[in-house]
């Protein structure tokens, strides 16, 4: 059965939370938002499209960083609020250069880096 974006429980400004997280590892990558439009665009190319708040416009991953995401798999979670998309990550998902955009852990109250840009 094909999903029908209307199904989708969207945000008061037509979004959806969408986590990216690596097919293969499982290692969380980012999040970010997606709309019915950047939706069905990912779903048609296989390229993952977020929508951009600040920007009000599309924007494809990787398309001037060459980071891309590649669909494998899309996930709806029981409310059909929130998107889990299992993706093939090329290089860096966080745009300061580092593999995961969650590399800072509080740690006996403590802020930590715990991961550094990538080289």
């Amino acid at each position: 059965m094909p999903l029908e974006l209307s199904t989708l429980r969207y945000d008061a400004n037509g979004l959806i939370p969408a986590i990216a997280q690596d097919h293969a590892t499982g290692e969380v990558l980012m999040m970010a938002w997606m709309n019915a439009e950047s939706l069905r665009k990912t779903l048609e190319d296989g390229n993952v499209t977020y929508w951009s708040r600040s920007r009000k416009l599309l924007w494809t991953k990787g398309g001037s960083s060459g980071h891309v995401q590649r669909l494998v798999e899309l996930r709806i979670d029981c409310d059909r609020d929130c998107l889990l998309l299992l993706v093939d990550q090329t290089g860096p998902a966080c745009h300061t250069n580092r593999r995961s955009c969650f590399y800072t852990a509080l740690r006996d109250g403590e802020e930590l880096v715990i991961s550094e840009p990538i080289a």
